[in-house]
């Protein structure tokens, strides 16, 4: 049996939702990490992406399966059921995905005030 994702894997104050360096789309480095461990179920991946709707996060899964990132594997039985998993061109994303989530941890104060300035300015002009 492996480990439940937590639910507050990516949580409001996580680096992640300021990652200004995109894998794929918005949710695909996201996605990458939760599979980091090995295959889980959607709605194992629904926990910690609750902010993702279900159908942008099926959209998401697509597209990283399309690019040869994660394999989908249907398991027929009593209780069919669907587990996404990283493939080996996927898990090659993960030493630079650390790479940003570090940077990004390293930069959150500069780039949240940079994020409140540029807000700030757009008020005043519009």
């Amino acid at each position: 049996m492996r480990e439940p994702l937590p639910a507050d894997m990516f949580d409001e104050l996580c680096p992640s939702s300021l990652n200004p360096i995109r894998f794929g789309d918005k949710w695909a480095a996201l996605v990458i990490r939760c599979l980091e461990q090995g295959p889980r179920r959607f709605s194992e991946l629904r926990v910690p992406l609750s902010r993702v709707t279900p159908k942008v996060l099926t959209r998401s899964l697509r597209s990283l399966e399309r690019d040869g990132l994660i394999k989908r594997t249907v398991h027929a039985g009593s209780t069919p059921h669907v587990e996404y998993e990283l493939t080996p061109l996927g898990r090659s994303m993960l030493r630079p995905l650390a790479a940003a989530c570090a940077w990004t941890a390293e930069h959150w104060d500069e780039l949240l005030d940079a994020r409140e300035a540029y807000d700030n300015a757009a008020r005043q002009t519009g």
